[in-house]
């Protein structure tokens, strides 16, 4: 078995997968005509998103909507960058709130955090150096 991709519950597909090529360069790999569905390419694993929609009808029970004005989630994605600086100023200048400023960890490695345009969690950190 293997991680296959994880999948985002979001009220706007289209505008999603486009915040995420404009901001992080990740590639569209698949979108539905009816734009509630898609995928991005960004390494081994498919980043995807759904709309609220397609979340009703795939489950019968309710669930959380994520959304800028309340707490996060207790979940994040990692985005590891050779040059935080400045992708974690670009994710701002394209619309991410910042969560948690830049911090430079005891193991020195930089960590910050933002919120997407939907309010999920994304840590954006240098790589982890093995000495």
């Amino acid at each position: 078995m293997k991680y296959g991709y994880t999948i985002l519950y979001v009220e706007n597909v289209k505008e999603t997968i486009n915040f995420y090529e404009k901001t992080f360069g990740f590639t569209p790999k698949f979108i539905t005509p009816e734009n509630d569905y898609g995928e991005l390419t960004s390494g081994e694993t498919t980043i995807a998103f759904a709309s609220y929609e397609l979340g009703k009808s795939n489950f019968k029970k309710e669930f959380i909507k994520a959304n800028i004005y309340s707490k996060p989630f207790g979940i994040e994605m990692v985005f590891v960058s050779e040059n935080i600086e400045v992708d974690f100023k670009k994710a701002i200048d394209m619309g991410a709130i910042e969560f948690e400023p830049i911090k430079e960890k005891p193991w020195g490695q930089k960590v910050g955090y933002v919120r997407d345009i939907n309010g999920f969690l994304i840590e954006i950190c240098s790589p982890i150096k093995n000495e």
